[in-house]
């Protein structure tokens, strides 16, 4: 298959490798703001959509959050189905006018949240099913400056609140799945803060309470926790669950260890390709559209 990748940044080395896993024909094109930017492997670098000689199968959108909407836009008129890096907008402005277009042109969209391929994740999915949930609490912190060895954290997108960056959008994942396993809020509160000494501009600490009528959801996430944390609690009236995506565990306080799987975080990624080249090939509906994942972004 061709693929057209829009921003050429880690993440999108991520989703480069793991198609490479699962289709050994992959030509991979780059859309580059810059004409001196080098050569990546043997992937082949255009600075306008005028050099595509040949049609692709799908585009990828990797480019920082603030740059998503534009890209989206430019893409459109390909006519192929976007993947389309979590998070999908930086908010809700004009996205009415973008899912009218894709809705015209019928355009397949899925919106990378690979969390949702977590062996953690998928195990509560369905171990929750039908049972009644009184409390949940949502954590995830962790060192911005530790993300990306050899890089200055302060250079990155994530400092930087005008390029997307914040941890609120960083670590949407959790919004994600949290809709995922519990579904849509009545209510919403939510807190966004600069708490620590970062040198940075975007948010640092972001708190979300996801009120329902008969449960509540609390997230926390932070950039400042030196030694990472990524759990899930979750009160029934009898138990407490408590997953852990690090130790890749759940525990349940009366019946003790319920799952302990072996988890590569690159199979996430090449589980998540899987699904999306299926609904390139059309076998699969997308789990995550980008009309779906608004919601996510309404509540950021």
């Amino acid at each position: 298959m061709k693929v057209l990748i829009s921003g050429l940044g880690s993440i999108a080395k991520k989703h480069i490798s793991a198609m490479h896993q699962i289709d050994e024909t992959l030509e991979v094109y780059a859309l580059r703001s810059r004409k001196d930017n080098p050569k990546v492997n043997n992937i082949t670098n255009l600075n306008s959509l005028d050099e595509l000689k040949a049609p692709v199968d799908f585009c990828i959108i990797s480019n920082p959050t603030a740059l998503h909407y534009s890209a989206i836009e430019k893409l459109i008129p390909l006519n192929v189905p976007l993947f389309i890096e979590k998070p999908s907008l930086m908010s809700l402005d004009n996205s009415e006018a973008l899912l009218k277009k894709i809705n015209y042109g019928k355009i397949k969209t899925y919106v990378g949240f690979c969390l949702r391929f977590h062996p953690i994740i998928k195990f509560l999915k369905e171990y929750l099913q039908g049972r009644r949930i009184i409390e949940v609490n949502i954590y995830c912190g962790s060192y911005l400056p530790s993300w990306r060895q050899g890089v200055d954290y302060r250079d990155v997108y994530s400092a930087r609140e005008e390029l997307g960056g914040g941890v609120q959008y960083d670590l949407s994942h959790e919004i994600d799945y949290a809709l995922w396993l519990f579904g849509i809020p009545d209510q919403v509160e939510k807190t966004r803060l600069r708490l620590s000494d970062l040198e940075i501009n975007s948010c640092d600490f972001a708190g979300y309470r996801l009120i329902y009528k008969n449960k509540v959801v609390n997230i926390a996430l932070n950039y400042f926790r030196r030694k990472p944390k990524r759990t899930i609690e979750i009160v029934f009236r009898d138990d407490t669950l408590l997953g852990d995506l690090i130790q890749s565990t759940v525990q349940s306080e009366s019946l003790g260890l319920l799952f302990s799987p072996k988890v590569e975080i690159s199979n996430l990624y090449i589980e998540q390709m899987t699904h999306f080249y299926n609904i390139v090939r059309g076998n699969e509906k997308s789990i995550n559209s980008l009309e779906e994942s608004l919601t996510v972004i309404d509540i950021l």
